[in-house]
């Protein structure tokens, strides 16, 4: 008896319920065409360059800067992520490429990974845009 009445009252909230639904007014479109957004017009300073900007048009572009890439752009490597390119930035600055074969505590193996690829990575000046609040581990991108 009480499962009757259960479901008595459960067929009666529905139907009370889709009556309210029923009388739901239609949705309409707003008119947005008389709205325009402006745009703030462009700041150039003539000439100007950011430093980061300059070291992308050179072979940081297109290399794996010692001083300067982020440990992640070591994943293409294999070998290399996450100990290695670790231990690449922990080292930095280099003045030239040959000098990361000179990290103290590299195993055989990690030299040898290191020589195979030498003419993938470039040495540049260090730059703080690259370099601050230890960016170069955790830029923040999940």
């Amino acid at each position: 008896m009480m499962k009757k009445l259960v479901r008595i009252f459960a067929v009666l909230a529905l139907i009370v319920s889709s009556w309210g639904l029923t009388n739901q007014q239609p949705a309409f479109a707003i008119d947005l065409s008389a709205v325009t957004l402006r745009s703030p017009a462009p700041v150039l300073a003539a000439g100007y360059r950011n430093p980061a900007d300059d070291k992308l048009s050179s072979e940081f572009g297109t290399k794996i800067d010692l001083n300067n890439t982020h440990v992640r752009d070591f994943r293409e490597l294999r070998g290399f992520y996450p100990t290695l390119a670790s231990k690449i930035i922990q080292n930095a600055p280099y003045e030239k490429v040959e000098d990361v074969l000179k990290i103290d505590g590299l195993s055989d193996s990690q030299i040898a990974r290191l020589k195979s690829t030498l003419d993938l990575f470039t040495v540049t000046d260090t730059e703080p845009v690259y370099n601050e609040g230890d960016d170069r581990y955790n830029p923040g991108v999940y």
